[in-house]
């Protein structure tokens, strides 16, 4: 129970102050009538006065029951329902507010019988007839809301709803006699509860079909007659009339269902949960910006345009930038305005349109170091900033617009209407609503109006303050990037952003673009110049660095002839000194040692100093070998001398190592035949052969090797070119 405090302990003086009704007004009548009554028997309400003075005092209990009421009623001005543990009392759930209304009324009827009854002698009979007849008196000291809601009351009424608190069933306390039937007639349980999602979806689906036509459709769906399943009955399908009363109350019912279902802006708008406050941890400039674009409500000479906007979250400053249509072109061109404004931001929000997931958009976000952050699907609640401003702009600058269409089809429906049918015959549009301006035009009103009346407004996110002061007052430091680079970084991506450069250069839209700087079968990211058309930058499709620029002869009125020309010159000069320092590395190898030498050199180096341990052997014998071994028993004839100039060849190629000092070590070097010397001998040798001279078998097996190989025909083909000339 909730109330004021009462004082439950009085000495006689008080009592008699209090002049109650069957009591004395005196002090010595007080204290006569205690004697009289035996109060001072009671050692349970009577205590000595621990003030001043002493004395006695006594509990109210002790008053006679008149007295004892009119000191509650004087003193315990409020009685309300106590706390009741909501674990043991079951409340009901879907109540009406009118239901929950009498429950809660009732136990704290309830409750105040449980206060009244406190310290009371009588009998439970006697002080519930004492509590009915003060209540139903206004004795009873109650909010006025309770006392409306139960106007009178009985034992009877009394005992059942002490007996149903006490049970723990608080709902059986819970009427709505208007509610009894509600969602449980005809057309709510037909077909078990199909019928009613059925018209739910026509609703929805349509939402001005008339009560006439939704009563044929059930028809047409469930036949002419309805099963109440309430009652098991079967009942003809109901009239028109029912349909309209159930149809007004369906729709009221579920309001929130049906706007969500046929309206989800609205939903989104007025009734989805939402919060405040979930940015609020943005306390810096270029923190977080959102941008978003909607078509602008005026139409301009040249068309309807776009507005695209970006907000910085933590100064609430914005930037516009309108364009003819959709695209990521556009997207760049608003985040180099905004970047040059105010600086290079952390992170970028926004939806999941086609302009803002496009490739060149996510590329530009990527060169910049700009973290891209995307909203989830038909969910514009998540980036609610800029739809605000998005709001503000077309409700604040463009209802002011000459050529101002409307909000919305409704709004333009009016506007169409300020004019009289035959004042609005054979007017177009642009009349009808008094075009005037060009997209540029638009832009610089744009750009005024974010300057000068939103950015100098107000805003209530801010506390008071204005988007100029907010952005004034930070201290922030700003990342700024060149002018000339940015431009570079917004210049639209040819489709496809990657292209591989052949020998005719790289393909852009059916014509060929000479890059003097690229490679053939290099990869380059290709970005069209929207100044020149003829002309297109190239990047390195792995690393990103500048390539160069590339021509279109058919573009840039230049003679294809003349840009190839100048591609094979560029080409030319980058290798060429390249190929200066390999050139000089082939002909080192060519009169250096022959590569085989070189490996079996290193692979010498490589060997393990390990010593093998003698194999056990067995002489293995064959017919075959045993011929072998005779044949080469047998003497062979001598071989024929050499003439004296293959002896002196033969004399210099196998002349002894010539020893070269090297320190304290005396290392042989091996003599080197130069190829003009084996040449030589080659030929020499063929001399003799064709002469009739029989060769050695060493000499013929060389002649045939090196006759064979590619030196014998380079060195053959400049003999020739030589007018035979013998080489020495």
């Amino acid at each position: 129970m909730e109330g004021t405090p009462v004082k439950e302990w009085l000495t006689a003086r008080e009592l008699a102050a209090e002049a109650l009704p069957d009591m004395p007004e005196t002090e010595r009548g007080v204290q006569m009538l205690a004697e009289r009554l035996g109060w001072a028997d009671s050692m349970a309400y009577v205590r000595n006065r621990a003030a001043r003075g002493g004395g006695l005092e006594f509990h109210i209990n002790l008053l006679p029951p008149v007295a004892r009421l009119e000191y509650e009623r004087r003193h315990r001005q409020i009685v309300r329902p106590e706390p009741q543990p909501q674990p043991e009392i079951v409340l009901g759930e879907g109540l009406t507010d009118r239901a929950a209304r009498e429950r809660d009324a009732r136990l704290a009827i309830v409750a105040a019988f449980e206060a009244f009854s406190q310290g009371q002698r009588l009998g439970d009979a006697a002080r519930s007839q004492i509590f009915v007849d003060r209540y139903n008196l206004g004795a009873i000291a109650v909010d006025p809301w309770i006392r409306e809601t139960v106007r009178s009351l009985s034992k009877r009424t009394l005992a059942r709803w002490r007996s149903a608190k006490f049970m723990g069933r608080a709902d059986r306390l819970a009427v709505d006699r208007s509610a009894a039937r509600k969602g449980k007639g005809v057309l709510d349980t037909a077909a078990g509860g199909r019928l009613r999602n059925f018209v739910l979806a026509l609703i929805a689906h349509q939402p001005l079909l008339t009560a006439a036509q939704v009563r044929v459709q059930c028809g047409a769906e469930f036949g002419r007659e309805l099963i109440d399943h309430e009652t098991g009955s079967i009942l003809a399908l109901p009239p028109v009339r029912t349909f309209q009363h159930w149809l007004k109350t369906l729709k009221e019912t579920e309001k929130v269902l049906l706007t969500r279902l046929s309206d989800p802006n609205r939903y989104r708008s007025n009734m989805a949960p939402s919060g405040t406050g979930t940015y609020r941890w943005v306390r810096q400039p270029n923190t977080l910006w959102m941008i978003d674009a909607s078509p602008v409500d005026a139409l301009c000479i040249d068309g309807r345009h776009t507005i695209y906007a970006c907000i910085d979250i933590a100064t609430r400053r914005t930037v516009f930038y309108v364009s003819r249509t959709p695209r990521a072109a556009a997207v760049g061109m608003l985040m180099r305005k905004a970047i040059l404004a105010w600086g290079v931001p952390q992170k970028v929000k926004t939806d999941n349109g086609s302009d803002f997931v496009a490739n060149e958009t996510k590329r530009l976000m990527a060169s910049l170091g700009i973290e891209m952050e995307l909203s989830d699907a038909y969910s514009p609640q998540q980036k609610a900033h800029v739809e605000s401003v998005i709001k503000t702009f077309q409700h604040g600058c463009a209802a002011l617009l000459p050529g101002f269409v409307g909000h919305s089809v409704a709004d333009r429906k009016r506007l169409e209407d300020r004019k009289t049918f035959a004042q609005r015959l054979g007017e177009e549009t642009a009349e009808t609503f008094g075009v005037s301006l060009t997209g540029e035009e638009l832009q610089r009103i744009v750009d005024q109006w974010a300057e000068t009346i939103y950015a100098r407004t107000p805003h209530s996110g801010l506390k008071g303050a204005t988007p100029a002061d907010m952005a004034a007052g930070s201290a922030a430091t700003i990342r700024t990037v060149d002018e000339r680079a940015l431009d570079i970084l917004v210049m639209p991506v040819a489709e496809g952003g990657i292209r591989k450069v052949t020998r005719l250069g790289i393909r852009v839209d059916h014509r060929h673009y000479q890059i003097g700087e690229a490679d053939v079968g290099q990869r380059v990211l290709v970005r069209m110049d929207p100044m020149d058309a003829g002309r297109v930058l190239a990047f390195d499709a792995d690393d990103g660095r500048f390539v160069g620029i590339g021509k279109c002869a058919e573009l840039s009125g230049h003679h294809p002839s003349t840009l190839v020309k100048a591609r094979k010159e560029l080409v030319n000069e980058r290798y060429r000194a390249a190929s200066k320092h390999v050139r000089a590395e082939i002909k080192r190898l060519v009169r250096g040692p022959a590569l085989i030498n070189k490996a079996l050199e290193f692979a010498a180096q490589t060997v393990p100093n390990v010593v093998a341990l003698p194999k056990r052997e067995e002489r293995h014998e064959t017919p075959a070998i045993a011929a072998a071994l005779d044949a080469s028993a047998r003497p062979t004839s001598a071989p024929r001398a050499m003439d004296a100039r293959t002896a002196a060849l033969h004399a210099e190629l196998t002349a002894a190592p010539i020893a070269v000092e090297a320190g304290d070590k005396v290392r042989p070097l091996r003599r080197q035949e130069t190829s003009h010397q084996r040449f030589r001998r080659a030929r020499d040798l063929e001399a003799r052969r064709a002469a009739g001279e029989a060769l050695s078998e060493d000499e013929a097996f060389w002649l045939g090797g090196y006759s064979a190989g590619p030196e014998y025909r380079a060195m053959r083909a400049v003999y020739e070119d030589a007018g035979g000339e013998q080489l020495r």
